[in-house]
């Protein structure tokens, strides 16, 4: 079936958004990049507007357009990543809750408010921001006194007396995790990711570094239902080996990915379209059409919710 424009809802500083953007363009839709007022504006029957507001670069919350995703979504406008969807996968505590509700295998997480004594999660442990990315703000703990030492940095933090900090139980590190994209309940991409000498934290922002990955079937199930279970469309879903499987470590709805995350033989920009019912066509028939040729231990989850507190 036809469809209208892809109208992709994020800010244009998201380098990660305008790629997609201009990689489907080079498919042939009709893609562009819009505000959540120009979407509202503009969005008409046949159009599909693509929520990929990412959090905000103070990291206390998601950036403006949640309720312009609820306003396209009761005029009958074909919405990818809904706003309850991309808060369950940028606040981690939330994710936390929907992950252990789930049985999904995820790190121990508490929520350590400001203002409140030692976490009952001690040393070893990872702290992070309830609403986070890039790598920024995230400490490695080994010993209580690190812990100390890191809630004293973090004290000040404007995000962290908004929303509280979470802690999460420290999995073994081995330098590197898969992040896998799914798409429409099929995963369309995937890359090991690399942390540079001397760092834990795989994030490219951090110096990390990308290699192809072909996820095994157990991976592959894992990130769609973890996928499911946030009800993300387009997601990015961070996967650690512990074992013979796979504890999911967090998602991401508007994770940054281009071709260095293609599976062998395809695109991912033409495999995430048409897993999202974009190109009106059948994923045989949009290869053939295009002829693109690409390169190539279970966790229990303890949650606190945080009473009258909303992303924003």
């Amino acid at each position: 079936m036809a469809i209208g424009r892809v109208r992709v809802l994020a800010s244009p500083s998201n380098e990660g958004s305008s790629g997609l953007v201009q990689g489907w363009r080079r498919l042939g839709l009709a893609a562009e990049l819009q505000s959540g007022a120009d979407a509202l504006r503009t969005a008409g029957p046949g159009d599909v507007v693509v929520g990929r507001l990412d959090v905000l670069p103070g990291l206390d919350g998601v950036e403006p357009g949640l309720l312009a995703l609820l306003l396209l979504e009761r005029r009958g406008i074909r919405v990818v990543n809904p706003a309850d969807a991309l808060l369950a996968a940028h606040d981690k505590l939330r994710s936390a809750a929907l992950l252990g509700a789930s049985g999904l295998p995820h790190p121990r997480t508490e929520l350590l408010r400001s203002g409140a004594g030692a976490p009952a999660l001690g040393a070893p442990c990872v702290v992070k921001p309830r609403f986070g990315s890039w790598g920024r703000d995230v400490f490695r703990c080994v010993s209580d006194e690190e812990l100390e030492a890191c809630l004293e940095e973090i004290r000040e933090r404007p995000w962290f007396h908004r929303h509280g900090a979470l802690v999460q139980e420290l999995l073994p590190l081995h330098g590197s995790d898969l992040r896998v994209i799914v798409a429409g309940g099929r995963v369309v991409g995937a890359a090991e990711r690399i942390a540079r000498a001397g760092e834990w934290r795989t994030n490219v922002s951090v110096g990390g570094s990308l290699r192809p990955f072909e996820p095994d079937d157990d991976a592959a199930e894992l990130a769609r239902t973890a996928a499911a279970v946030v009800g993300a469309d387009l997601v990015g879903v961070d996967l650690f080996p512990v074992g013979s499987g796979y504890v999911v470590l967090e998602l991401n709805g508007a994770v940054d990915f281009d071709e260095r995350y293609a599976l062998a033989g395809g695109s991912v920009f033409g495999e995430a379209a048409t897993a999202l019912g974009l190109t009106g066509q059948s994923r045989d028939a949009w290869r053939r059409s295009t002829c693109v040729s690409v390169r190539h231990p279970s966790s229990a989850v303890s949650t606190e919710t945080t009473p009258g507190t909303r992303a924003t």
